[in-house]
């Protein structure tokens, strides 16, 4: 049995994965998070302690860790750029020498947001890097830690996601309730990516020696707009929903206007597919209690 450890747990990633993992005897969990989620838990992991990181891996002894931990509300890490550096830069390096230290694999979850967003067409991992806000900045510095640091690693980049908890899906079939017009923007594109199908890329990946960056987001790609379309059309909701330009809704932090990818690397390393955007949001509407789809 191996030991896997998960830090941010209680996130929409990390609970997707105690969920697919929890009844697989060939795996011992232990998550890092305060709430109670499966026995063994291991509570509040502080990601920019170094020594607290070094002293939990040396404990537990995992064989993979998987870190779904990180600074993720992109406009706060503009004001908070300090905080931001610590979790999503050092906290990953940390993690990679622990790592490497214990001979452990580690899986790190990345964004889309490396990129600058201003290409016409998808991102592979040979793409060149260029992130335009603090939270990208500090993504990829975790990443290039990582490379610089680990023997075994697995980085997927991924983006959109959405699972348990807080997510687009949620907010705008709780947005229909109101009956209001919804206004969404629609000139930024990229590819909504369910937890549940990153969680499965993870699990064919930690089984493997295959190391290295990955892509790894649901295929096709769409606006945010049409995104909200969608949800409404597969639930059979009546909403109004207005396509708005980026300009309309301005934010603190920069967002890449095209941020498609292309998982060039699980296709040719592993033969692996992952699920269509549209059928994987069919697949999570289905299973997580929402509206049935027509």
């Amino acid at each position: 049995m191996e030991r896997v450890l998960i830090t941010g747990a209680s996130g929409q990633l990390g609970l997707t994965l105690n969920q697919l993992l929890t009844d697989n005897k060939d795996y011992e969990l232990y998550l890092t998070k305060t709430r109670a989620l499966a026995d063994g838990m291991i509570k509040g992991l502080d990601l920019t302690d170094r020594d607290a990181i070094y002293a939990l891996v040396e404990e537990i002894k995992p064989d993979i860790i998987i870190n779904c931990a990180a600074m993720t509300a992109v406009d706060l890490c503009e004001s908070e750029p300090d905080k931001a550096y610590q979790i999503n830069a050092l906290g990953p390096k940390y993690l990679a020498e622990a790592a490497n230290q214990s001979k452990a694999k580690l899986i790190h979850i990345s964004s889309d947001y490396v990129f600058d967003g201003a290409a016409t067409e998808p991102f592979t991992e040979d793409s060149k890097t260029n992130p335009i806000s603090v939270y990208g900045k500090t993504k990829l510095a975790g990443d290039e830690f990582i490379t610089q640091t680990c023997k075994r690693y697995f980085i997927l980049r991924t983006a959109w996601v959405y699972g348990e908890g807080r997510n687009f899906v949620k907010t705008m079939l709780k947005l229909s309730e109101s009956g209001n017009k919804i206004r969404v923007v629609a000139d930024q594109i990229g590819t909504p990516t369910s937890a549940l199908e990153l969680a499965r890329v993870i699990v064919r990946l930690m089984k493997t020696d295959c190391y290295g960056i990955y892509n790894a987001s649901c295929e096709g790609s769409t606006s945010w707009y049409e995104f909200a379309r969608t949800i409404f059309l597969e639930t059979g909701i009546k909403a109004e929903v207005e396509p708005i330009p980026t300009t309309e809704y301005p934010t603190p932090a920069k967002r890449p206007m095209y941020s498609v990818l292309d998982n060039r690397a699980l296709r040719e390393k592993l033969g692996y597919f992952m699920m269509d955007w549209k059928e994987a949001l069919k697949e999570y509407l289905n299973s997580n209690g929402n509206r049935e789809v027509r």
